[in-house]
């Protein structure tokens, strides 16, 4: 593999496909859907062989907190790692803030670049890293590569790139296809010259630079001028996909076919196809008792799940929502999401469990006027200092000790102690001690939402 090459993820997306699991405060890519590590860690997993530790991180800075976390705890310093949008443009936008920093930390124009979705699963690792030295191949001959993925059904979600020429173990691009009806995308399968657009891209800094000179030379300025001068026009700039923007329009595009296990999890049924199902066609996730039950996903967070005589069901609960659709329909989650936007319900976009950089929260209970949360704090980690516009709290220390700022004073709080923090006062929670500190935290005010936070200090 090139020892030069670089990675950037597309870490910003924050649909609800996988609502009420994915919420746009923790979308799916934060998410141990199979297994025990997040999408987002399995992408670091991935590229990492291919590149070492030149990977950075495009995302909102909603995400910055759970990116870094993540990317700890799977060996990744987080210095440098994150390239933040001040708002989400999609992917067109994000790579070029990518092209802007690379510039800036003078990474020469022959450099490639390796640009990858954060939220996807590849099951044979081997392969991929085929595919991407064969898309070096496609580079060195100044190509912008797309990786199209070898289908295995007839998909109406997928965009799909017909192939043409071949050209080694690449091949020339001849069109970029939208989403099609079933009978056409059985054509397009049973034609095999058709792959499905996964969203993976790979060039060298200077050709996708020139491309976007070429098609979007507003944008290309902005990139050559470097990372502030672009984020200062961020929210200006067109809302468009790489495809659509660069990739579509380009004469130099080749396509590397992908077969690796791909798959995006963009659905309940997704998942369950993808899943390790017992002998009776039963996904079961979590405390699940199903009884003869067939052919279902049942998917647990905590409390017990008693299930009877249910078959080809999707059933998968929270802590604040219990969403429940005969299999083969979860794409109509987005139906709900709109109706839950639509009402302005907090279940549509609040988790009630996230991590973050010193830890971690689970909310236990949320009213009128009050809202109760279960707060981890690992030994040695503080949150920022701080202070809140609408809401006062009153913490009380179920497990170890806790170092408390308040105002100009500073104190410890133990096991069963409390501290009362006040509306607009300045305050951090520290945890001293060697092992994680516990705390109940009950949140009093008009408007209890995470947004209302002043942070002074991180």
């Amino acid at each position: 593999m090139s020892e030069s090459l670089h990675a950037v993820i597309l870490a910003g997306g924050g649909g609800t496909r996988l609502w009420p699991l994915s919420r746009e405060e923790v979308p799916k890519q934060f998410l141990a859907l199979s297994g025990t590590e997040s999408l987002l860690q399995g992408t670091f997993r991935r590229l990492r062989p291919l590149c070492g530790d030149r990977i950075r991180v495009v995302a909102g800075e909603r995400w910055d907190s759970q990116i870094l976390h993540q990317a700890r705890q799977v060996g990744l310093d987080g210095e440098g790692l994150l390239l933040t949008e001040p708002v989400g443009r999609n992917t067109a936008p994000a790579i070029a803030l990518a092209l802007a920093a690379s510039f800036d930390e003078g990474l020469d124009e022959a450099t490639p670049l390796l640009v990858c979705p954060s939220d996807h699963v590849i099951d044979d690792e081997r392969a991929f890293a085929d595919a991407v030295e064969a898309g070096l191949e496609a580079c060195g001959d100044g190509r912008l590569v797309t990786f199209g993925i070898v289908p295995d059904a007839p998909e109406t979600g997928f965009g799909y790139i017909r192939s043409g020429e071949r050209r080694g173990k690449w091949r020339e691009v001849s069109a970029f296809v939208e989403k099609p009806d079933a009978e056409r995308a059985k054509s397009y399968v049973d034609s095999g010259e058709y792959l499905w657009n996964g969203g993976i891209f790979l060039f060298r800094l200077g050709d996708m630079a020139a491309a976007f000179d070429r098609h979007l030379p507003d944008l290309g300025v902005l990139i050559r001028r470097g990372r502030e001068a672009l984020l200062a026009a961020f929210a200006d700039l067109p809302a468009l996909s790489i495809d659509v923007a660069v990739m579509e329009r380009a004469d130099n595009v080749a396509v590397v076919p992908l077969d690796a296990g791909w798959t995006d999890l963009g659905s309940w049924d997704a998942l369950y196809e993808h899943g390790d199902k017992d002998e009776r066609g039963n996904l079961l996730v979590g405390d699940v008792l199903a009884r003869d039950c067939r052919n279902c996903l049942i998917r647990g967070d905590g409390r017990l799940i008693a299930a009877s005589d249910l078959e080809d069901l999707l059933v998968v609960d929270t802590a604040d929502a219990l969403f429940i659709a005969p299999r083969g329909s979860s794409q109509k989650v987005r139906d709900i999401a709109e109706s839950l936007r639509a009402q302005g319900r907090r279940e549509l976009w609040q988790a009630s469990e996230s991590s973050r950089h010193w830890g971690d929260y689970r909310i236990l209970y949320e009213g009128e006027g009050v809202k109760i949360k279960r707060i981890r704090v690992l030994p040695g980690k503080s949150l920022s200092l701080q202070y809140h516009h609408h809401r006062s709290e009153h913490w009380i220390v179920v497990k170890g000790t806790a170092k408390v700022v308040q105002e100009d004073r500073e104190f410890f709080i133990h096991e069963g102690q409390s501290a009362f923090i006040g509306k607009h006062q300045l305050h951090r929670l520290s945890n001293p001690g060697k092992l994680p500190l516990e705390i109940i935290e009950v949140q009093n005010g008009p408007y209890l939402g995470e947004d209302d936070i002043v942070r002074v200090d991180r």
